[in-house]
C-alpha cells in the first residue's frame, strides 16, 4: 500500500535499507501449555535510526514446569542493545561483555551445569535471536528484546521490512510503526504477503508531513485461518517503504543534543560514462542453474548499456579467454554480438582467478595506454565467481597481493560470490583493497534478479572524490568524511560530535568531481532550530543521533580492519569494541551473557554471527549441548552507510550510465520509474492513506468478487482468451492467439497509460510471459511461469506463484492468492488477470473484467476488440456464425462452448481465431 504527501516528491528516492524482524511463538506454544497472551513490536524510526523494541508474554497454563523459547529474527545489519526476561516478577538482565569475558562467564554458567545460546543467520537478511527458559505452573514471563540500526538508502527506497508468524493465535498482537522524518515524508506504501480482505480492517495509516504511524492490530477472529480453526493465518511479510523530500542539491544537516548527522543524495545530476569489464567464472562448478542464471543476467545487462558506454567480456575456468582485444563501445551491434556469445557460455574446468582478473587489468591498461578511454569517465571490473581458486595462483593472500599491485589504484573491482562454495573473506578483501564492495548471491530462482540489482547498484556513478568538510572549530570526531564514488539510489551520510563552544549556525561544503567538471555543494544549519525538531515529537526515541553517530563508527572501523595491516587492525577494533561497550551494542567484538534464575539448565551467550560460517556455532557444552545446521550468510564486518568506498582510495578510471532504453522482450524490463507526481492527498486511517473509502469499498468487493476464481485442469481445448464485450448484453469473445509468433503488443492505452505486451507459447497452451506497465502509478510487472517481478523506482520484488500478496498503490491493488491468480486491479482500471496452470509444463493464462474502463485509444492485438466493432447480420441458415470488422480487418466468428479455464465451467462465446 502507499500513501503519498502533498508535499512535492523528488525524482531520487531514498531507500531504507531492509528492516526485519520476525515474531516467532514459544517453541511448544499450546502444545504444552505454554500460551502467548501478548505480543507487540514498537519500531520508532528517527531520521533513518530505527529503535525496535519486542515483547512477549507469555504464561505457563499447563500442571507441570515447560520449556518456553522466546525467539525471533532480526536485520543482520543491526545491533542488539538489551535483552530482558521478567520472571515472577524478578528482571533478569543481559549484558554485554568483550567475547573473551563473555566466554570466562559463560565458562562459569558451564560449570554448574548450564548451557549456552545464540545468535544464528537464518537467511539472506536475517538473524535470529533465541532464549529458552523453565517456566513453573501459572507462571508468567516477560521477554523484551531492543536493537537498532541505521536504515540505508538502497535503489531509490527506505525499506521496513517486518516478518509477521507468530504460529498461534494471540490475544493482543500489535504493532506499531512511528517514522519521523525532518526533512518531510513524500510518500509512504505498504505491502503483505499475509493480508487478506479479512484482516483489511486491521491495518491504519496516519500521516502528515513528517511523521507516520502504522498500526496493525488484528482480533483473534481475524486471526484465525477460518472460524473452525485455530490455526493462524499470520505467516509472512510486512514490508513500508517511504521516501523523503529533498533540495536540489540533495544537503540535509540534522542536530540533536550535541550530535549531528549529515545526509547527501543530489539530484539531477548526469550519469559519468563507464569502461566495464565483466569477469565471468565458467568452471565446472557453475554448471547447471548457475550457468543458465548468469547468462540470463549477463545478456540483460549488456542489454542496458548505454551506447556511451565501454565494455568487454573475460570468461574463465583454468584460462582467462576475451571475447574481444579491445573495449568495444556499446553500440546496438557489439551488444547484440556480445550477447550471443553470453548465451553460449558453457562450464567446465577449473577456477584461475588470479589470471582471468590481471587480464581484466592488462585490457584496461592497454586500453588507457591507447588513449581509448574517454576523460572523466569510470573504470570498473566485475568478477562472478563461485569457488575458490584451483588452477594457477591459489594462495588467496598472494593473489589479493598480485591485483593490488596490479590495478595500483587506478580501476574499481567489484567481486559477487555465487554460493557458499567461495570464501567470501577472500572477495571481501579482494575487493575492498581495489576500491570496490562484495556482494554474496544466493543459489535460488531468482539468482539472475539478485545479479541485475548489484549492477543496478553500481550502473550510475554520478560523482567521484567526494569531499565533506566542516569548520575545524565546530564539529570533532567525524565518521567518515572521503568517498571514492557516489552511485544514483544511494546516500552518503557522514556523522560527528559538536563542540561545546561551536558556532550557532552549522556551515558544510561537499565538493566532488562529475564527468567534466568539479562540483562545491553548500548547506548549513541552525542548532537551535534543529534541536526544536526533535524535541517535541513524543513518539521519537530522543538523544538517538549520539548512537547513530557510534552505530555509524562501529561499522566503519570494523569495514576498515578488513584491508588494514596487522597492527592498524588492532587499534581499530581496539576503538570500536570500547564503542560497542559504551553503548551496549552486540557486534562482531562482543557478546550478551544471559543469565537466567539459579537452577535452570541453561544460560546463554549471543554471539554475532559472520558470513563464512557455514553453520552457527551455538557455544553448547556440557547438559544440554545441541547444534542447530544453518547457512551462514552475513560479513564479518559492515559495509559504510553511502555506496561508495573510503575518500583515501584514488583511481584514474571511471564509470558511466546504465541505459535503460533497450528491451530484450523475455527477460523484465528493469526501465526506472521516478516520477511521482500522480500522488494523491492522503485521508486516514485506512489500509492506504491515499485512498478514498469508496475506493477501499470499491477493492473489497473486487476481494469478495475474485475468491472464487482458481485455474482449473486444463483440457484438450486450447485456452481462449475470453473478452468481455462493452454494452449491456454482457456478451463474450474467445480470442484464440496459439498460432500468433513472437513478441505481441496485447492492449496499448495511453488514455488510461496501461501498456501489455507477452509472447503465447502453443506447445505450453498459454503465455511464456506477459508484461504489464502501468504510467499512473508507475510500475511494471513481469510475469513468467516461475515467478512475478515489480519494478518500480529501479527496485525489483520477485514473487513465486502461489505466495500470498496484498499490494496497494495509488489507483492500483495487486493481489495474488494461493491458488495461484494474480489480480491487477483499481477505479477507473481494467482489471487484468494472469494465474500459472497446475501443470509446470504450461504457460500463463490471461483474464481481463471491468472493460468498460478501457479509454477511446485503447488498441493491440486483444485491445482493438474494443474500438468500434461492426457485425455483419448472421446468416439465414446459421445464426451462430457471424464476420466482424475490426479496424478494416474481417474476422469469422462462431457460437461456441468454451471452457473457462479460471472459473472451471464452459461458457457461450463468440470465438475468434487469429
Amino acid at each position: 500500500m502507499k500513501i503519498p504527501s502533498h508535499v512535492h516528491t523528488c525524482s531520487i528516492i531514498l531507500v531504507l535499507p531492509s528492516l526485519l524482524l520476525t515474531f516467532l511463538n514459544p517453541a511448544i506454544a499450546e502444545k504444552n501449555g505454554v500460551d502467548i497472551y501478548s505480543l507487540t513490536v514498537d519500531s520508532r524510526v528517527s531520521s533513518r535510526f530505527a529503535h525496535t523494541v519486542i515483547t512477549s508474554q507469555v504464561v505457563n497454563k499447563a500442571d507441570a514446569v515447560q520449556q518456553a523459547t522466546f525467539q525471533m529474527e532480526l536485520p543482520r545489519k543491526a545491533f542488539i542493545t538489551n535483552f530482558s526476561m521478567v520472571i515472577d516478577g524478578v528482571t533478569y538482565p543481559a549484558t554485554v561483555k568483550e567475547k573473551a569475558a563473555a566466554q570466562e562467564q559463560y565458562s562459569m554458567a558451564v560449570s554448574r551445569g548450564e548451557s549456552a545460546g545464540l545468535i544464528k543467520a537464518t537467511g539472506r537478511k536475517m538473524e535470529e535471536f533465541q532464549v529458552s527458559v523453565s517456566v513453573a505452573p501459572a507462571t508468567k514471563v516477560t521477554f523484551e528484546l531492543v536493537y537498532e540500526e541505521l536504515l540505508r538508502r538502497h535503489l531509490g527506497v527506505y525499506e521496513l521490512l517486518l516478518k509477521v508468524r507468530p504460529q498461534q493465535l494471540v490475544k493482543h498482537l500489535q504493532m506499531d510503526i512511528h517514522i519521523f522524518e525532518p526533512q518531510g515524508i513524500s510518500f509512504l506504501e505498504t505491502e503483505s504477503t499475509f493480508i487478506t480482505n479479512e484482516l483489511v480492517d486491521a491495518l491504519t495509516t496516519s500521516k502528515n508531513s513528517t511523521k507516520a504511524h502504522i498500526r496493525f492490530k488484528p482480533t483473534l477472529s481475524q486471526q484465525q485461518k477460518s472460524p473452525d480453526q485455530q490455526d493462524t493465518i499470520l505467516d509472512g511479510n510486512f514490508i513500508v517503504r517511504y521516501d523523503v523530500n529533498r533540495t536540489h542539491s540533495g544537503n540535509s544537516i540534522q542536530i540533536e543534543n550535541g550530535y549531528f548527522v549529515h545526509y547527501f543524495a543530489p539530484e539531477g545530476l548526469p550519469t559519468m560514462p563507464k569502461n566495464v569489464v565483466f569477469v565471468i567464472d565458467k568452471s565446472g562448478s557453475m554448471s547447471g542453474r548457475k550457468i543458465r542464471q548468469t547468462r540470463e543476467a549477463l545478456i540483460k545487462i549488456l542489454s542496458d548499456l548505454n551506447p556511451k558506454d565501454q565494455f568487454n567480456l573475460i570468461v574463465f575456468s583454468e584460462e582467462a579467454n576475451l571475447w574481444n582485444p579491445l573495449l568495444v563501445p556499446a553500440s546496438e551491434e557489439n551488444v547484440n554480438k556480445a550477447k550471443s556469445y553470453a548465451a553460449s557460455i558453457q562450464a567446465r574446468g577449473g577456477t584461475n582467478i588470479n589470471d582471468a582478473v590481471l587480464v581484466a587489468v592488462q585490457l584496461l591498461q592497454n586500453s588507457n595506454q591507447a588513449e581509448l578511454l574517454s576523460s572523466g569517465s569510470i573504470s570498473l571490473i566485475i568478477l562472478l565467481t563461485d569457488g575458490d581458486p584451483t588452477v594457477g595462483e591459489t594462495n588467496r593472500t598472494q593473489i589479493q597481493k598480485n591485483v593490488q599491485e596490479a590495478i595500483g589504484s587506478q580501476y574499481s573491482l567489484f567481486c559477487l560470490g555465487f554460493g557458499f562454495d567461495v570464501s567470501y573473506a577472500f572477495l571481501e578483501k579482494l575487493a575492498l583493497d581495489n576500491g570496490g564492495l562484495a556482494r554474496r548471491i544466493y543459489e535460488d530462482s531468482d539468482s539472475a534478479l539478485q545479479l541485475q540489482d548489484f549492477y543496478e547498484e553500481v550502473a550510475n556513478p554520478l560523482l567521484t572524490e567526494v569531499a565533506f568538510e566542516y569548520p575545524s572549530n565546530a564539529v570533532e570526531e567525524v565518521t567518515q568524511n572521503n568517498f571514492h564514488l557516489f552511485f544514483r539510489g544511494s546516500e552518503m551520510v557522514v556523522a560527528g560530535k559538536l563542540r561545546d563552544q561551536s558556532p550557532d549556525v552549522l556551515f558544510s561544503k561537499v565538493r566532488g568531481q562529475m564527468h567534466t567538471e568539479n562540483i562545491t555543494f553548500q548547506a548549513e544549519s541552525s542548532t537551535a532550530e534543529q534541536e526544536g525538531l526533535f524535541q517535541s515529537p513524543k513518539y521519537i526515541f530522543h538523544n538517538f543521533m549520539e548512537r547513530l553517530w557510534a552505530y555509524l563508527t562501529i561499522q566503519q572501523l570494523l569495514e576498515k580492519t578488513v584491508s588494514a595491516s596487522d597492527d592498524k587492525s588492532k587499534a581499530l577494533k581496539t576503538r570500536a569494541l570500547n564503542l560497542s561497550l559504551s553503548y551496549n551494542f552486540v557486534t562482531p567484538l562482543t557478546s550478551m551473557v544471559i543469565t537466567k534464575p539459579e537452577g535452570q539448565e541453561q544460560s546463554q551467550v549471543a554471539d554475532k554471527p559472520a558470513e563464512d560460517r557455514r553453520l552457527s556455532k551455538l557455544h553448547t557444552m556440557g547438559r544440554g549441548q545441541s547444534r542447530i545446521p544453518g547457512a551462514s550468510n552475513f560479513p564479518s564486518s559492515f559495509g559504510a552507510v553511502a555506496l561508495g568506498v573510503p575518500g583515501n582510495y584514488r583511481q584514474s578510471g571511471h564509470l558511466s550510465q546504465l541505459s535503460h532504453h533497450s528491451r530484450f522482450y523475455p527477460h523484465p524490463n528493469v526501465e526506472r520509474l521516478r516520477d511521482t507526481s500522480h500522488m494523491m492527498p492522503i485521508t486516514t486511517p485506512l489500509i492506504s492513506s491515499d485512498l478514498t473509502q469508496n475506493v477501499l469499498d470499491h477493492l473489497k468487493i473486487k476481494n469478495k468478487e475474485t475468491t472464487t476464481i482458481a485455474p482449473s485442469p486444463a483440457s484438450g481445448q486450447v485456452p481462449a482468451i475470453i473478452l468481455p464485450l462493452r454494452g449491456p448484453s454482457g456478451d463474450r469473445l474467445c480470442v484464440d492467439i496459439s498460432h500468433s509468433q513472437g513478441p505481441m503488443d496485447l492492449l496499448s492505452d495511453p488514455g488510461r497509460g496501461l501498456e501489455v505486451t507477452g509472447q503465447y507459447k502453443r506447445q505450453k497452451a498459454g503465455f511464456f510471459w506477459v508484461e504489464v506497465t502501468y504510467k499512473n502509478p508507475q510500475v511494471q510487472i513481469h510475469v513468467s511461469p516461475e515467478h512475478v517481478v515489480v519494478t518500480r523506482n529501479q527496485r525489483r520484488s520477485a514473487y513465486k506463484w502461489k505466495e500470498t500478496l496484498f499490494s496497494v498503490l495509488p489507483g492500483l491493488e495487486m493481489t495474488m492468492d494461493k491458488t495461484g491468480l494474480l489480480l491487477l486491479s483499481g477505479p477507473d482500471k481494467v482489471t487484468i488477470g494472469l494465474s500459472s496452470q497446475n501443470d509446470p509444463g504450461k504457460g500463463l493464462l490471461l483474464l481481463l473484467r471491468d472493460t468498460d474502463h478501457f479509454s477511446s485509444q485503447v488498441s493491440g492485438t486483444l485491445g482493438q476488440f474494443y474500438q468500434d466493432v461492426l457485425w455483419e447480420p448472421p446468416a439465414a441458415a446459421d445464426d451462430s456464425r457471424r464476420m466482424l470488422r475490426v479496424q478494416g480487418k474481417d474476422y469469422s466468428a462462431t457460437r461456441e462452448l468454451r471452457l473457462d479455464h479460471h472459473g472451471g465451467t464452459e461458457i457461450s462465446c463468440w470465438s475468434v481465431e487469429l
